[in-house]
């Protein structure tokens, strides 16, 4: 039952963040007058249906509840009221897109900022500091630290760690601020190992060097390292918010570059099953990280709606942009076409990633 409760919380998560993106379509459409045929909350067979009398708009709640979407006259047909979504200027049209994804990430900020106002920020804490040569004695972190800076730049995330200290080499001293016995510090931190971080996966590499100590349990090694609730200010937290959303979409390019330049596999990623079984790992596991874990879908599917790959709201901005400058549109079944196969492209290369997690 367990099992079955966190599986339908992770399809709750997503389907509130789907359904929050098309509202955002819906709400910039309804302001610029464009007529809207449906908004539906799912996809596949319809459960529920209802029309309006008054404006003929049909709102649908269907059988599959991984998706959803706001269907504008005149996407794929003329509309003879002339307020179809292609009868309107590109401006308005970029506006209706963008909304969408931009829905997505004011959820998901509001979110962080409800869980780090309730539950404070997570920030590393170090469990336990290796042995090392005596050179290392005046230079190194103390059990129980949590470092919020390093080299004068915050720390949210592991990629922030790895970033800071990429390219730093064994016996370097970088300067950190942690806290300390409830106090906060400076401190000089000797490198005990090279910083040659080739991706974001590469963790070991990152604590070995921060002389990070280990520890045993049930004949499996872990690094002694983990996470703290800290409590800043009112306005430290309402600007660490802000920071910390721009940090996870952050590490959304920072992945797709690694995987562009080879230094990523693919078996990194996952697709909608992977994402199903982390998110209810995750989510089910306190209400802190459910806020964590959606707020962190939000970002994602802003971010990723925005890039320019066929099918998706960012390619859709390409097109209307081109419309605008050149004043003529591509050719509306051409433009069809391309959607169509980046549509296919996406479906596919998410069935792929998610075999690859099995195999």
């Amino acid at each position: 039952m367990n099992t079955v409760f966190a599986v339908l919380l992770a399809i709750l998560i997503l389907l509130a963040m789907i359904t929050v993106h098309e509202f955002g379509h819906y709400l910039a459409g309804k302001a610029l007058k464009f007529k809207i045929n449906e908004f539906a909350i799912g996809f596949g067979p319809k459960l529920f249906r209802r029309v309006s009398k008054k404006n003929g708009e049909a709102f649908s709640i269907r059988l599959l509840p991984l998706g959803g979407f706001c269907s504008f006259a005149g996407e794929d047909e003329e509309c003879e009221t002339g307020n179809g979504f292609n009868d309107k200027a590109p401006w308005k049209r970029i506006i209706v897109l963008i909304a969408g994804p931009l829905m997505n990430y004011l959820l998901a900020l509001l979110l962080i900022i409800i869980s780090l106002f309730a539950f404070g920020q997570m920030v590393f804490k170090v469990g336990g500091v290796a042995p090392a040569e005596e050179k290392y004695a005046e230079y190194c972190l103390v059990d129980g630290d949590l470092i919020t800076q390093v080299d004068g730049k915050g720390i949210y995330l592991t990629t922030d760690l790895m970033s800071a200290l990429k390219g730093r080499k064994e016996g370097d001293v970088v300067e950190f601020e942690v806290l300390r016995d409830g106090e906060e510090m400076t401190v000089d931190i000797m490198m005990r190992a090279d910083c040659d971080f080739k991706n974001s996966e590469e963790t070991s590499k990152l604590w070995r060097a921060l002389g990070i100590g280990t520890f045993e349990s049930e004949g499996v090694s872990y690094w002694n390292v983990g996470v703290e609730n800290h409590r800043f200010g009112f306005f430290t937290t309402i600007g660490h918010s802000f920071v910390y959303s721009f940090k996870i979409a952050g590490t959304i390019f920072k992945v797709l570059g690694e995987l562009l330049t080879g230094h990523l596999g693919l078996s990194a990623m996952g697709g909608p099953v992977t994402t199903i079984k982390l998110t209810s790992e995750i989510a089910s596991q306190s209400l802190q990280n459910f806020l964590e874990i959606s707020a962190y879908i939000g970002v994602n599917l802003a971010v990723f709606n925005l890039l320019p790959i066929p099918a998706l709201d960012g390619s859709k901005v390409i097109f209307c942009l081109i419309e605008w400058v050149f004043r003529k549109p591509v050719p509306r079944k051409v433009e069809a076409v391309i959607h169509a196969v980046g549509f296919f492209l996406i479906l596919g290369f998410a069935v792929l990633v998610d075999i690859l997690q099995f195999v």
